[in-house]
């Protein structure tokens, strides 16, 4: 496996973005995808959307993990965002480059025109990326509220939101974070607590001056200045416990024009606290063990194993797509587990000696010990069972999906990170039970596991696409939500004719995520944590 260098975060700015939206500007999103092999792209991270705004200066830094020794090929995407969905599209490309992250790195502000197709620029539209190494993992948490805010709005009160800028080594100012929630009609906001990288923040440095901008939203982008503020994190940093710092906030030109005038409100930082940030690597390193479990579908229609158009016939060279999802994602996976014995069954067959209906039987006809040798073992076993038991019926998911809980509910009961679990259900897609197995991914969301979806055949996977939450969160029948999204769906035809390592690049892209998503939701650090918070 290659190593990862270092991360790197990607600061990503526009100018003259195509206009596509009657009446109004358009309001640009950046997407960057990374070039998993056989003409697939992975989205790797999104920038927020802005309103209104043809030169975007995004906020959201897009982070990529960088690894010397590969040709990191890296597409960025600007799209006009008009509707909620997560799926673009839906919506307007305003244009987009091709690019590698070696370029990118080794230029201080690599700059390209947006091209629509190869060779049809998108305007005049051009895009300025600038790349940082993330050298330190601590995140600055602030609580902040104003009182008496200048009125801006000529009918209302003002929609008041701040904005956070370092000054960089050049002396310029570069936007590093903009407050979540503008308060509408107040003035005298409470936003909500929000965070940011330190890096991103400062650089790492407590000292270097930070300029905070209150502004007036308007709809149209053309917000209003209410004040301006100079700090550094140090002072910041003595906010908390009750005693608030506070600033005056100055709008340049009324203090140049009014000698009366005192401030435009006061900016009252609540607290600052700066708290470390652990990776899905520290946590590997630490000692966090991946189980990985696999769940067959057996039901009958995949067809007669025997069939050449059965999705379980095993042709001549000895593969189906059940064994080559199999292989693609226990072959990254396995890596992360010491003991390499993996737990693996089959659902919806009648198997003998009843021939009663099973939804979990193992794959080795040993209930009381299902675990396999190694991924070949889990192969292996594959082979032996199917002309052993017949296809029937019908699609549950619910309770292997349960089963592998159960052990994720044990082992989240030492409250450590110290067990993370991975099922793997290969399916042809049609699911009977929806409603349970909705239940269970929302029980199973409050617990160290994650869930990873390979449907195989043509079937519709609009049931699977739904329990994947990218498009909202899913929910209980009952209406509970997903207490963080933890299923990854993909479709195998799109991986066909795509190498091996493709399939399983896209599947577990975003295990790390949730793997880390749910230690830091429980507050729970690495086993053994990093001495040195460098990469």
């Amino acid at each position: 496996m290659a190593g990862c260098v270092s991360r790197v975060e990607l600061s990503v700015s526009c100018r003259s973005l195509l206009d596509r939206d009657l009446g109004s500007r358009s309001d640009p999103l950046c997407v960057l995808l990374q070039d998993v092999g056989g003409g697939q792209w992975a989205e790797l991270d999104r920038t927020e959307r802005i309103k209104n705004c043809q030169n975007p200066e995004f906020c959201k830094k897009l982070v990529v993990d960088y690894y010397f020794e590969k040709v990191q090929k890296l597409k960025f995407g600007v799209y006009d965002i008009d509707n909620k969905s997560f799926d673009l599209n839906d919506d307007d490309y305003l244009g987009g480059i091709e690019c590698t992250l070696g370029q990118v790195v080794s230029s201080s502000v690599f700059t390209r025109p947006l091209e629509l197709k190869q060779g049809k620029p998108a305007g005049k539209g051009t895009i300025m990326i600038s790349a940082e190494e993330i050298k330190d993992t601590r995140v600055v948490y602030l609580e902040i509220e104003a009182r008496n805010l200048d009125k801006k709005d000529f009918l209302g009160k003002s929609d008041p939101f701040l904005e956070f800028y370092k000054q960089s080594d050049a002396g310029t100012w570069q936007l590093v974070c903009r407050s979540e929630v503008v308060v509408k009609n107040n003035l005298n906001p409470c936003w909500r607590k929000f965070s940011v990288p330190l890096q991103t923040f400062c650089g790492g440095d407590f000292n270097k001056p930070i300029k905070v901008q209150c502004a007036d939203h308007d709809s149209d982008g053309s917000h209003d200045l209410i004040g301006t503020f100079e700090t550094n994190l140090t002072q910041l940093q003595k906010a908390g416990d009750g005693s608030p710092v506070e600033f005056e906030c100055i709008h340049p030109e009324k203090k140049q024009k009014k000698k009366s005038y005192k401030n435009s409100g006061i900016i009252r930082i609540k607290s600052c606290k700066i708290e470390t940030e652990y990776s899905f690597l520290d946590y590997v390193m630490g000692g966090c063990q991946i189980n990985f479990t696999v769940g067959v579908d057996f039901t009958g229609s995949n067809g007669d194993p025997r069939s050449p158009d059965s999705l379980h016939y095993i042709s001549p060279d000895g593969i189906n797509e059940y064994l080559i999802a199999i292989w693609s994602v226990g072959s990254v996976v396995q890596d992360y587990d010491t003991d390499k014995l993996f737990p693996a069954f089959g659902f919806g067959a009648q198997v003998p000696p009843s021939w009663q209906v099973s939804h979990e039987f193992a794959l080795n006809f040993n209930p009381s010990n299902p675990y396999c040798q190694g991924i070949q073992g889990i192969v292996d076993a594959y082979r032996q069972i199917l002309p052993q038991i017949r296809l029937y019926g019908p699609t549950n998911f619910s309770p292997i999906i349960n089963h592998v809980a159960r052990f994720a509910a044990h082992s989240a009961q030492q409250g450590t990170a110290s067990q993370y679990f991975i099922l793997l259900i290969i399916t042809d897609g049609e699911i009977t039970d929806l409603d349970q197995t909705r239940q269970a991914i929302v029980n199973a969301s409050k617990l160290p596991m994650s869930v990873i979806i390979v449907g195989v055949g043509e079937a519709d996977f609009k049931a699977m696409e739904f329990l994947d939450g990218d498009n909202g969160v899913l929910k209980s029948l009952t209406g509970e939500p997903a207490a963080r999204d933890i299923v990854q769906f993909v479709p195998f035809r799109q991986f066909k004719n795509a190498p091996r390592e493709a399939l399983s690049q896209m599947v577990l892209a975003e295990v790390p995520k949730q793997l880390v998503s749910y230690y830091k939701w429980q507050g729970w650090p690495p086993v053994k944590q990093p001495e040195i918070k460098m990469m």
